[in-house]
């Protein structure tokens, strides 16, 4: 007994079987549930809306934005800009105390421990600025060889070039001026003799040494009386 089908019953069999199969497989569709609760996001950088489901964010979350980023760099950059003013203050206070305590030690001081009489308005505060101002005019002439003239180097110009150091801060640091004055005076005792030094190394003139003493000594009461300060 023979246990094949039919050739006609096999062939229906076998094709409707694959009709059946291939409808089921085309017609039938799997979708996920999405949850209700979801909103869409679109971008338009590429000019096409791009929709996407997602759940709900907690209300908690807070998204960081470019504005929060841009804040947050504007408040490093002023912490850096701060700190920077810190480190400059302190080296400028250092320096200051170096300065003063240098000043006090080598410049010419008061011989005892009264207060000093030469008070703004007294005579001997007219007399010392005079004094400190005359010797700095004077210094100038003998520097410019205009008086005493010499086709050499002699000590009268030598005088000439150091007469601010030697005659005019001593004079003014004698009278009972302000703090600020005091301060740019303790810096000229120590900055003019690095320029007497330093210049006549490139530039052997005792007009040039002279001059750049009277400038730094005009710029540096310049910064320490905050002339050069902008006013709103």
């Amino acid at each position: 007994m023979s246990s094949s089908l039919p050739p006609a019953f096999s062939k229906f069999h076998i094709s409707n079987f694959s009709s059946t199969e291939f409808s089921f497989a085309k017609n039938s569709s799997f979708k996920p549930q999405i949850p209700k609760r979801s909103f869409r996001i679109s971008g338009n950088s590429d000019k096409f809306d791009t929709p996407a489901l997602l759940d709900e964010a907690p209300k908690d979350v807070q998204v960081v934005t470019g504005d929060v980023v841009a804040k947050e760099e504007r408040e490093n950059e002023g912490g850096s800009k701060i700190s920077a003013v810190s480190s400059s203050a302190a080296i400028e206070k250092d320096l200051k105390n170096v300065v003063n305590k240098t000043a006090s030690t080598f410049a010419p001081r008061a011989s005892t421990a009264r207060k000093n009489p030469a008070v703004p308005g007294t005579a001997l505060y007219t007399i010392f600025e005079i004094q400190g101002y005359a010797s700095m005019l004077l210094g100038g002439a003998l520097s410019f060889n205009i008086i005493f003239p010499s086709n050499e180097p002699d000590i009268w110009r030598l005088m000439g070039m150091w007469s601010i150091w030697m005659f005019t801060i001593p004079s003014l640091r004698a009278r009972d001026c302000s703090k600020k004055e005091k301060e740019a005076l303790n810096y000229l005792f120590l900055l003019i003799p690095l320029l007497n030094v330093i210049i006549p190394f490139f530039w052997k003139s005792f007009a040039v040494v002279w001059s750049a003493d009277t400038i730094a000594f005009f710029l540096m009461y310049a910064w320490k009386l905050g002339l050069l300060q902008k006013t709103d």
